[in-house]
């Protein structure tokens, strides 16, 4: 009769060599190369079987009394006519059903379907940073109210108790988060998480009857803060005297803000400009849609002034993707506060307290960046150019859509002649536009 072996003792398990070593009643150690193991064989249904019961060495190792422990639990089931192996195959199976339906009910959620809309979207989006902002929105207004809702359920009161709190106090962001609502739920729909039907989050006819028109309560909100309804904006006949103390002022934001306003640019689509949109030669810079507030590729069409700004930068142009006005760290964009700063300063600096702003609008503001746009606009339908050419100027969007459709040849050389006569009155003398200060104390000492 052989004899039956000696238990392990945990110095032979520590020290084992390759090989396979027997604990009795089936426990084994198998020791490789470079790993060890412990199995339990048994016969079941008279078949042999080999049952993993885990690592015997490494951080998750089991402990020679473990194993043993493992291994007397399925005996204990083996006892109970149960195969131990099928047995833990069906807890397995169980658990990853488990998990997948916490994963489905997870995708089911607003928050879910809003994270798949965002993931089909993607390739969308202008840039990264605008994709990001997308879902920060939800983040900020909607997942702390609905994101763990299954999608199926969100009703009107859902969304009105998403946007209610907000709509007054932030009404273009609320009008943004409706919109995402929106597509979130039409998402929903055609992918089968929501019934197909009536979209909670529709504005007309809808939550126009519950909420106040978003373009109104936008004016509400800039009085109340003492904006006005749109960006100061000096009247075009002091741009003259304007651009003359801006070209007394140093730096790069100056630089870029004069390089705007002979373009009619908006100050973001300047300060991220790179050489290889340019094109000194043709007098042109072209700006790529991902950066255009439209999405749309836009032509610039670059006066002789505009081009002999970039004369004074050219010197710092580090290659094509190198930023033409480039901000103090290297690689990074002048920052919107910069050019902002820079004209709140002409306006206001060394003035005593309650004296009027240099630069400002017929309402006393200061003037802001932005608001030359609107100098060039009046002038250009001043002097009587077409208004659809200063549309294009400005990068505007029709919002006929039909119109719009249409009207999709960029008209640049058409544009060019009225860019010249715009930087030939930005760079005028002043002395041959009188102010309207001029003007006033002209009178009074008449």
């Amino acid at each position: 009769m052989p004899r039956k072996p000696d238990p392990l003792t945990a110095m032979e398990v520590k020290n084992a060599k390759p090989g396979t070593y027997t604990d009795g009643a089936g426990l084994m150690l198998v020791v490789g190369k470079s790993s060890a193991s412990w199995v339990l064989r048994y016969t079941f249904n008279g078949k042999r079987r080999d049952m993993g019961l885990g690592p015997a060495r490494g951080d998750a190792a089991l402990s020679l009394s473990d194993a043993r422990l493992r291994a007397g639990e399925a005996r204990a089931l083996l006892a109970a006519k149960t195969d131990p192996l099928a047995a833990r195959e069906a807890k397995e199976a169980e658990r990853k059903a488990a998990e997948g339906a916490k994963v489905k009910a997870a995708l089911n959620t607003f928050k879910g379907a809003a994270e798949g809309l965002h993931r089909v979207k993607a390739h969308e989006w202008k840039n990264h940073k605008h994709g990001a902002q997308w879902l920060a929105t939800l983040a900020a207004h909607v997942f702390p109210v609905i994101g763990a809702q299954p999608v199926a359920r969100v009703d009107t009161d859902d969304v009105l108790r998403v946007l209610q709190p907000i709509w007054t106090k932030t009404p273009e962001t609320a009008s943004r988060v409706r919109g995402r609502i929106e597509a979130v739920l039409n998402y929903a729909a055609a992918t089968g998480l929501r019934p197909r039907g009536p979209n909670p989050a529709t504005w007309r006819g809808h939550l126009s009857e519950a909420l106040g028109a978003p373009s109104k309560l936008k004016a509400v909100v800039r009085r109340e803060k003492g904006k006005g309804e749109n960006h100061p904006s000096l009247p075009w006949q002091d741009m003259p005297a304007f651009m003359q103390a801006l070209e007394g002022k140093k730096g790069m934001a100056a630089l870029a803000l004069r390089f705007a306003i002979l373009t009619g640019a908006r100050t973001g689509e300047v300060r991220g400009m790179a050489w290889g949109e340019l094109d000194l030669q043709a007098a042109l810079w072209v700006v790529p849609a991902a950066r255009m507030k439209a999405g749309k590729v836009h032509f610039v069409p670059l006066s002789g002034t505009a081009l002999a700004v970039l004369e004074e930068v050219k010197k710092l142009a580090a290659g094509r993707d190198s930023l033409a006005f480039p901000g103090v760290r290297k690689g990074k964009a002048l920052s919107d506060m910069s050019l902002s700063m820079l004209v709140r300063g002409m306006a206001t600096d060394g003035l005593a307290e309650g004296e009027l702003p240099r630069w400002r609008d017929p309402e006393g503001r200061v003037v802001v960046p932005h608001g030359f746009r609107a100098s060039f606009k009046a002038w250009s339908l001043a002097q009587g150019w077409p208004d659809h050419l200063s549309e294009k100027a400005l990068a505007h969007t029709d919002k006929d859509k039909v119109r719009a459709a249409y009207a999709r040849e960029p008209l640049t050389e058409e544009r060019r002649p009225m860019m010249e006569a715009w930087s030939a009155l930005c760079t005028r003398a002043p002395a041959s536009v009188v102010s309207l200060d001029a003007a006033r104390a002209a009178k009074m000492g008449a």
